[in-house]
């Protein structure tokens, strides 16, 4: 089984507010960005969540992906660049080596193709990316919550989620315990980064839960209906995904 998905990069004035996205369906996508960075980077960045989004999975990857520096530099030119210590022909230092390197460590012992797509053409896959990656990219500059997506989550693979403009990142193995209690092992706003190899990883901190903020409702014996938006469904399909629970029970736990 190959997974076929699509990834974009996104940076407003580039370089400015950045985003990056990748996508398999609508069960399966992520997004994120930072504050400032270039296209480059965005599009760079949106292969790289998905080759860890999708490394659990032993599967082969197609990536179909517009931007042909993308896909050069990842075929073509980077075993030259480590040959010359990440230097390119002409001895300067290669741009995004950081990116790069981690590419590089991500794709070993993968099988991973890439397409070239003509961006903006009407591909569905890159236009579902690229729809995320400009609307993560949005959010960092109007200084607003980024709809990270459910990640890999469908197929029971780990999430790798976008980033909120200054909203402190939550690691994965810093969220409470289940023993602790049986809700949300994420609070409200939480946001996981891309991990900082260099530091070890994100640093976490308590939020409010999903319903925290709603008034609390009156003891009736008819069944209790919620209306909820597509980022608090997405975000109440995760956590019962965590929870190994069905979002049912999951509701169940918050009583």
């Amino acid at each position: 089984m190959t997974i076929i998905a699509a990834a974009d990069g996104s940076a407003l004035g580039n370089p400015g507010p950045m985003g990056w996205a990748w996508y398999i369906d609508d069960a399966r996508w992520a997004a994120g960005g930072a504050p400032h960075g270039t296209n480059n980077q965005g599009e760079l960045t949106a292969v790289l969540e998905l080759l860890r989004a999708t490394k659990h999975t032993g599967e082969a990857l197609l990536v179909h992906c517009d931007s042909k520096y993308v896909i050069d530099s990842v075929t073509k030119w980077m075993p030259g660049w480590k040959r010359k210590g990440w230097r390119k022909a002409d001895g300067k230092p290669v741009l995004n080596r950081e990116i790069m390197e981690q590419l590089d460590a991500e794709l070993a012992g993968r099988e991973v193709r890439f397409e070239w797509v003509k961006g903006h053409a009407g591909h569905p896959l890159n236009e579902a990316a690229d729809e995320r990656a400009n609307g993560a990219a949005q959010a960092f500059q109007r200084r607003k919550p980024v709809a990270e997506g459910p990640g890999f989550e469908a197929s029971g693979g780990p999430r790798r989620r976008g980033a909120v403009p200054d909203e402190p990142a939550v690691s994965p193995d810093e969220a409470p315990a289940a023993a602790e209690a049986p809700g949300p092992r994420r609070g409200r706003g939480e946001r996981v980064s891309l991990r900082d190899h260099a530091a070890g990883g994100a640093v976490g901190i308590a939020q409010p839960t999903l319903f925290d903020d709603m008034p609390e409702p009156a003891a009736v014996d008819d069944d209790i209906r919620l209306s909820l938006t597509s980022r608090e469904r997405a975000r109440l399909r995760a956590r019962a995904a965590e929870a190994g629970l069905s979002q049912e029970d999951f509701l169940r736990g918050l009583i």
